[in-house]
């Protein structure tokens, strides 16, 4: 038996306001709240809520063959409670399908796991016990932010309990070997890692309107055609990708919401197909061997690494400053000021190094799209003004805080 594990990422971040060098010492509105309304609102009309009703439909058409998971970050989470409840409201509906599984992750997408284990594992935990109490159920699958692993995330993620642990599926990380099948992270004892497929979840996520591509059109008969030639030692296929790219990446004018409607019955024709949730998959399968991955990998831009965060002097001079912070931050909110570690974390999110990023060739359009900044330039300032300010606040409480350098 081979099974497709869908697996959606859902996350909006707090992006910031234009805040200057003037704003320093005089104001602590970091965040564009209308900006940060306005697109999370208008991605619930175009992605979630029309993408959730399908999977209903999909899990109730097939009888409950068709299984998916998803991970929704901590940021997503507050903005929908803030300005779009009903779409939380739709996620709770399909958690009590039973056929959804929602996975961890950190609660504030951040990076924090490759520089800071204990904000690593407060964050996780915060995460999980929120997925438990939306849910109904403990998460025991894992997903880092930006699909990132190494082998110290890896034992982190185990020793606070976690089956299993999603990753890409790099060339340079498998060799010879297929992502599609369960691995065990080398230095782990017990839990397992799942790979994405990133040529088939790349044909959807990123190819599908692609109308210079040699497969356009791609149909639901087609794509199954392509699950069903994979080889049969294959016990399960990772199609991992961002929920947006149902009507919001893809518009819904390129079909993808057809796509989607008419696939998992495609593929199902076929009885030696599934669809499984990846702790069902962790539940089941044995490891075929050990898999070492000495150096992070992410899912981002063709080299699958860090460098679409952390590839240039202004990305890691800001993440530098920005870690430095924590113990003033940790000492204020002990001394009664929890927003200015509420506000540290909500800059952690991994999206604000991104629009730093100066990669401008092969995947320069893509981080040009998502940034709401004219440069990288502009973000490394709007950034560090803000870090400026927060460490001159917590100064005040916590006299190991020092302001950023200017």
């Amino acid at each position: 038996m081979t099974d497709l594990v869908f697996y959606f990422q859902v996350h909006q971040p707090f992006r910031l306001r234009r805040y200057t060098f003037f704003d320093i010492g005089h104001s602590d509105r970091y965040f564009d709240d209308v900006e940060n309304a306005r697109i999370v609102r208008r991605v619930a009309e175009k992605c979630y809520l029309p993408m959730n009703a399908l999977i209903q439909h999909l899990v109730e058409q097939n009888g409950g063959k068709f299984r998916c998971a998803y991970s929704i970050s901590g940021t997503a989470l507050d903005q929908m409670e803030r300005w779009t409840p009903e779409t939380l409201e739709s996620f709770m509906r399909l958690a009590r399908t039973g056929c959804v599984e929602f996975l961890a992750e950190t609660s504030h997408h951040s990076l924090c796991g490759l520089f800071d284990v204990a904000e690593f594992k407060a964050q996780v935990n915060a995460q999980a016990d929120r997925i438990e109490r939306l849910f109904g159920r403990r998460p025991t699958a894992f997903r880092n932010t930006e699909l990132v692993v190494d082998e110290k995330i890896a034992r982190a993620a185990e020793e606070m309990g976690f089956q299993v642990i999603l990753g890409e599926g790099a060339d340079h990380l498998l060799g010879w070997r297929s992502p599609h099948r369960v691995y065990r992270p080398e230095g782990c004892e017990k839990i397992k890692i799942l790979l994405r497929s990133y040529k088939l979840s790349d044909d959807i996520a990123f190819r599908f309107s692609n109308r210079g591509w040699s497969e356009w059109p791609m149909t639901a008969e087609k794509f199954a055609s392509w699950v069903h030639g994979v080889p049969r030692a294959d016990s399960f296929i990772g199609l991992f990708m961002d929920y947006e790219t149902f009507g919001e990446h893809q518009w819904s004018e390129t079909g993808i919401f057809k796509f989607m409607e008419h696939m998992p019955r495609r593929v199902l024709e076929n009885g030696r197909f599934g669809f499984k949730t990846p702790s069902e998959i962790a539940a089941e399968r044995d490891p075929v061997a050990r898999l070492s991955i000495p150096h992070p990998v992410s899912w981002a831009d063709v080299e699958r690494d860090l460098t679409a965060w952390l590839g240039n002097a202004m990305q890691r001079a800001a993440n530098e400053a920005f870690y430095a912070m924590r113990p003033a931050m940790l000492a204020a909110a002990e001394n009664g000021h929890g927003e200015l570690l509420r506000h540290w974390r909500m800059l952690s999110t991994s999206d604000h190094l991104y629009y730093m990023c100066t990669k401008w060739f092969s995947d320069g359009d893509v981080h040009k799209y998502f940034s709401p900044y004219s440069s990288p330039h502009d973000a490394f300032i709007a950034f560090m003004n803000v870090i400026d300010d927060l460490a001159r606040r917590a100064s005040k409480f916590a006299p190991a805080a020092q302001p950023v350098p200017s």
